[in-house]
């Protein structure tokens, strides 16, 4: 059964979205634990970082306790502001004290031969690690990550990160969590807004089993957050009392 949280607008779903991520957050640390967090890249994804650095303070969340990692990233130098480590890191760093040990962007294209020897670092440094809430973002063709459907990224895999080449969208080269992997979160957490992920999103939230987005599923929890728009397409059920 999918849960869908629906929002009039954009920046609606992003201050939302960033009061229950923090909510699950402190919750996931109760009794010391540290939390998992695998982050997205994207403008709504951007825009619930900002407000989640805003909530932080005084709300019992222990950044110190908080492991950070990244679904996919761009093959790009470091300082390419297309990366999707630089905006994410620069939004919730001036906001709260994150540990660089328990940070761990993908690596980036410097001093790498190719976008494979970065994956396998990437799967080196991950290990078995199971995310306690994994953020995933829609692309108007059912993509998640850098997982795009009628595309070697959606082939099956043994491996838990992949590279991904010859992108339907540029950049070309990237690196890419596998759809194994993803699926290996205890939550899951998509944020979709815009008219156009409409059609995506229907027919992800149905689990159509062509598309990248269908199959992306938690093991305890799946989530989505979606605004008007972006929902256009999904049935609205009322319940009389």
């Amino acid at each position: 059964m999918a849960e869908i949280h629906r929002y009039g607008s954009a920046a609606e779903l992003a201050e939302g979205a960033a009061r229950m991520l923090l909510a699950a957050l402190v919750a996931r640390q109760d009794g010391g634990a540290i939390v998992h967090l695998c982050l997205t890249g994207g403008r709504i994804a951007n825009k619930v970082y900002a407000h989640l650095g805003g909530l932080v303070e005084g709300s019992g969340l222990d950044p110190g306790r908080m492991e950070l990692w990244w679904g996919d990233e761009r093959f790009l130098p470091t300082d390419d502001p297309d990366r999707n480590a630089g905006p994410t890191l620069a939004l919730l760093a001036g906001r709260f004290p994150l540990d660089p040990a328990r940070t761990h962007p993908m690596p980036s294209a410097d001093g790498v031969a190719d976008n494979a020897a970065s994956a396998a670092t990437y799967a080196k440094e991950l290990g078995d690690t199971t995310f306690d809430i994994c953020l995933l973002g829609l692309g108007e063709d059912g993509h998640v990550a850098s997982i795009f459907p009628d595309h070697p990224s959606f082939d099956p895999t043994p491996h838990a990160v992949i590279a991904v080449n010859d992108a339907p969208k540029p950049p070309s080269e990237r690196i890419s969590l596998s759809l194994g992997t993803l699926c290996r979160s205890r939550e899951v957490w998509f944020l979709v807004s815009g008219a156009e992920k409409a059609d995506a999103l229907r027919r992800a939230v149905l689990g159509d089993p062509t598309i990248p987005a269908g199959l992306a599923r938690g093991t305890e929890r799946t989530v989505w957050f979606v605004d008007l728009d972006a929902a256009a397409g999904l049935p609205y059920y009322r319940c009389i009392f």
